[in-house]
């Protein structure tokens, strides 16, 4: 509880100075590109119509998922997930990728993933709005539920920082833990209810499923977005369960990072 009370404390007096190097790293993440920060709609855009192409045309056959057409339902999914996918595996190796440089500035360590995260977030958002713009000329317009929207944002933000103190120190100590990494984001991609819509296995196995708090996020994103209902009111059991994910994550996250930190220079 110690280490999680000082990590949250280094967030809140730091705030200032994370935000200013989540801009940095965004800028320096498109130095150098012809399109510079359009890539981050370019990118997402392109793997969007790549997956309606080989879902919804070839595997699903255009299948609508219940009243709502399978690109629609998608579309609101995937939104998120290239944010969740970006935040965990910059954030995982963002200690010890700039550690070296950060190491005689005066800010704790725990700063790092945070703005990493940060990062993401700025083009995520605008990705988001375009996404909203797109949803109104295709049969969603805005509703009263979008306003559920910075539930979901905020929740996600704090677990995916709370991930990350985790992978970060790990992937510090043991650089496969980075590898192993992105074998269970790829996973995850096709286990979370993004690509195919869980009804269609049976309901003793998507107990499962939602043991992932990523299917959490995404479900409230499509709740929002398509105007199906307030996700976090109408599954009370689930809002708790990621609720608690939540914490827990926070709690052995803070502990792994405060107890390994000041050894993270004896690990490069």
């Amino acid at each position: 509880m110690k280490s999680a009370i000082k990590v949250l404390k280094e967030q809140v007096k730091f705030s200032y100075l994370i935000n200013r190097l989540s801009v940095y790293e965004l800028r320096s993440l498109t130095r150098g590109n012809y399109l510079g920060a359009a890539w981050e709609i370019i990118n997402p855009a392109i793997q969007i119509m790549i997956y309606w192409f080989v879902f919804g045309f070839g595997i699903r056959q255009r299948e609508a998922i219940g009243e709502i057409p399978y690109f629609q339902w998608m579309f609101a999914g995937i939104l998120v997930w290239f944010f969740i996918n970006g935040s965990v595996m910059k954030a995982s190796k963002s200690i010890y990728t700039k550690i070296r440089m950060l190491a005689k500035m005066n800010f704790p360590m725990s700063v790092i993933p945070n703005y990493t995260i940060f990062a993401q977030l700025y083009p995520h958002l605008i990705l988001l709005a375009i996404g909203m713009i797109v949803l109104q000329f295709i049969g969603f317009p805005i509703s009263i539920y979008y306003i559920q929207l910075p539930i979901y944002i905020v929740g996600l933000l704090v677990f995916l920082f709370s991930l990350s103190l985790i992978t970060s120190t790990l992937s510090t100590i043991v650089r496969d833990v980075q590898m192993l990494l992105q074998s269970v984001m790829r996973m995850l991609l096709y286990l979370s209810p993004i690509l195919w819509p869980p009804t269609l296995l049976p309901e003793s196995w998507q107990v499962f499923l939602k043991l992932n708090p990523f299917y959490y996020v995404i479900e409230g994103y499509r709740y929002s977005l398509l105007g199906e209902g307030w996700y976090f009111v109408e599954n009370p059991t689930y809002t708790l369960y990621f609720v608690g994910v939540v914490v827990l994550t926070f709690l052995v996250g803070s502990y792994l990072h405060v107890k390994f930190r000041s050894q993270f220079i004896d690990f490069l």
